[in-house]
C-alpha cells in the first residue's frame, strides 16, 4: 500500500510538472515558429505580388486605356507596360535601399543597393526578404503609374519616362521610408496599412501638379472626349478590384486573422460606394451610369486601403460611403469649378480617397488597432498630420521634377498637331483600331 501511494505521489508530481511546463515550451515553440520561414506565409505574398502586379497590368491599362479616346489608347498601355519595365530595374538596383534600408528619417540607405546581403535564407518575419522586396516592387511600379490618367493624351514618351523615374526616387522612395521604413511618419503613429498615404495621396496629389503645370488637352472644353470603350474600363475596374486582395490583404505579410480582416473590408468597402455612388448619381442625374459605377469601385477600393485592417466591417461599409460621397463632389463639383484638366479623375479619386480613408483611419479605427497608449482624438490628429505633410511634401516635389524636367526637355507636352492625330500614331507610330476617329 505504501509503495502504491509513492509511485502515485511521483505520477502526480510529474504530471504537475508537466502541466506547468507545457506553456512555457509552447511559447518558445511559438516564438520559434515567427522567426522561421513559413510556407503557408510565402506562397500568400507570392500570390500577392502576382495580384498587384496584375494592378497595373493589365488592371490599370485597360481601365485607363478605355477612358481615352481610341487614337490615345496605345500610348496608355505603353506607358503602364514601361512602368513595370523601368522601376522594376531601378526598384531593384536602389529603390528598394532608399525606401527600406536603415537610414534617416527621411530616407533609407545604401547598403541594400542591387539587394546587396540578402540570400534565399535572409527572412523579412516570416518570408524571404527576396518576395518581401518584390512585394513591395509592385506597390512601386502601380504608384507613378496611377498619375498616368491625369496627364493622359498629351505627354511625350521621354519626358514621360524621365518624370516616373525621378518621381519614384524624390518622392515615392522617400515616403515610403518615412511610413513602412522606420522614418518619421511611422514612428509618430500614423496608420497607414497598404498605401493611403504611401501610394494614393502621394500620386493623387502629384497628378494634381502636373496636370494645372501641364495645362488642358488641345480642344479642351471645345471637342467631345468621350471614353472609347466602357466595356474596357469595366473589365479593367474588375481586374483592380481583383487585385486589391493582394494589394490590402498582402499587406498584412502573413496568411492570418490580420489578411482575413483587410480582405472582407476590402470587398465590403467597395460594394458600399459602388452602391452610394449609383444612388447619388441616379438622383443628381437621374440616370446610373456604368462608367460612374467603375469609377465608384475604384474609389472605394482607394478609400479602405489605408484602414483597413484597422476598422470593423460596418466600418468599412462608413469608409465606403463616404467615398462616394466625396469622390463624386470632387470628379463632378468641383474639377468642373476649379476647371483643370485632369484627364481621367486621378486626383478626385485617388487624392480624394486616399485622403478621405487616412481620415477615415483614424475617425472609425477599431478600439482592437488603436495603438496603446493613444487615444481616439490622438490618432486623428496624428493622421490629420500625416495627411498634410504628403499633401505638401508630394506637391511641391512634384513640381520641382517638372520645372527641372522642362529646363532640359524643353516643352514635355506632344505638340498641337500630335495631340491632334493621338499618341498612338505621334508617339509610337501605331494604331489600336483601324479607325481611330
Amino acid at each position: 500500500m505504501r509503495r502504491r501511494f509513492t509511485w502515485f505521489a511521483v505520477s502526480h508530481r510529474l504530471a504537475v510538472a508537466l502541466s506547468a511546463a507545457l506553456p512555457v515550451l509552447l511559447l518558445a515553440r511559438s516564438a520559434r515558429a515567427e522567426d522561421a520561414l513559413s510556407p503557408g506565409d510565402t506562397a500568400w505574398m507570392m500570390t500577392s505580388t502576382a495580384l498587384v502586379l496584375m494592378m497595373t497590368v493589365p488592371g490599370l491599362a485597360l481601365f485607363y486605356g478605355g477612358l481615352v479616346r481610341a487614337k490615345n489608347v496605345l500610348s496608355i498601355l505603353m506607358q503602364c507596360l514601361i512602368s513595370a519595365g523601368l522601376i522594376g530595374v531601378i526598384w531593384v538596383l536602389f529603390g528598394y535601399s532608399l525606401a527600406f534600408d536603415e537610414g534617416s528619417a527621411f530616407l533609407g540607405g545604401l547598403g541594400k543597393l542591387g539587394l546587396a546581403g540578402i540570400t534565399p535564407e535572409t527572412l523579412r518575419g516570416t518570408i524571404p526578404e527576396y518576395v518581401f522586396a518584390i512585394f513591395q516592387g509592385m506597390f512601386a511600379v502601380i504608384t507613378p503609374a496611377l498619375m498616368i490618367g491625369a496627364f493622359a493624351e498629351r505627354v511625350r514618351f521621354g519626358p514621360y519616362l524621365a518624370f516616373v523615374s525621378a518621381w519614384l526616387v524624390l518622392v515615392y522612395c522617400p515616403l515610403a521610408h518615412m511610413v513602412w521604413g522606420g522614418g518619421w511618419i511611422g514612428g509618430m503613429g500614423a496608420l497607414d496599412f497598404a498605401g493611403g498615404l504611401v501610394v494614393h495621396m502621394s500620386s493623387g496629389y502629384s497628378a494634381l501638379v502636373a496636370a494645372v503645370f501641364l495645362g488642358p488637352r488641345f480642344g479642351f472644353r471645345k471637342v467631345p472626349m468621350p471614353p472609347h470603350s466602357l466595356p474596357l474600363t469595366v473589365i479593367g475596374a474588375a481586374l483592380l478590384w481583383v487585385g486589391w486582395f493582394g494589394f490590402n490583404a498582402g499587406s498584412a505579410l502573413a496568411a492570418n486573422g490580420t489578411a482575413g480582416l483587410a480582405f472582407l473590408n476590402t470587398s465590403t468597402a467597395t460594394s458600399a460606394a459602388v452602391v452610394g455612388w449609383v444612388i447619388i448619381e441616379w438622383v443628381h442625374r437621374e440616370k446610373p451610369t456604368v462608367l460612374g459605377a467603375a469609377t465608384a469601385a475604384v474609389a472605394g477600393l482607394v478609400a479602405i486601403t489605408p484602414g483597413c485592417a484597422f476598422v470593423t466591417p460596418l466600418g468599412s461599409i462608413a469608409v465606403g460611403l463616404g467615398s462616394a460621397v466625396f469622390c463624386y463632389a470632387a470628379v463632378t463639383l468641383l474639377k468642373p469649378a476649379a476647371g483643370y484638366d485632369d484627364s481621367l479623375d486621378v486626383f478626385g479619386v485617388h487624392g480624394v480617397g486616399g485622403t478621405w480613408g487616412a481620415l477615415a483611419t483614424g475617425l472609425l479605427i477599431a478600439d482592437f488597432a488603436l495603438p496603446e497608449g493613444t487615444s481616439w482624438g490622438r490618432q486623428i490628429w496624428i493622421q490629420l498630420g500625416s495627411i498634410g505633410f504628403t499633401a505638401v511634401f508630394a506637391s511641391a516635389v512634384t513640381l520641382g521634377i517638372l520645372l527641372a524636367l522642362r529646363a532640359v526637355f524643353g516643352d514635355l507636352r506632344a505638340t498641337d498637331e500630335g495631340e491632334a492625330v493621338g499618341l498612338d500614331l505621334s508617339e509610337h507610330s501605331e494604331s489600336a483600331y483601324a479607325d481611330v476617329s
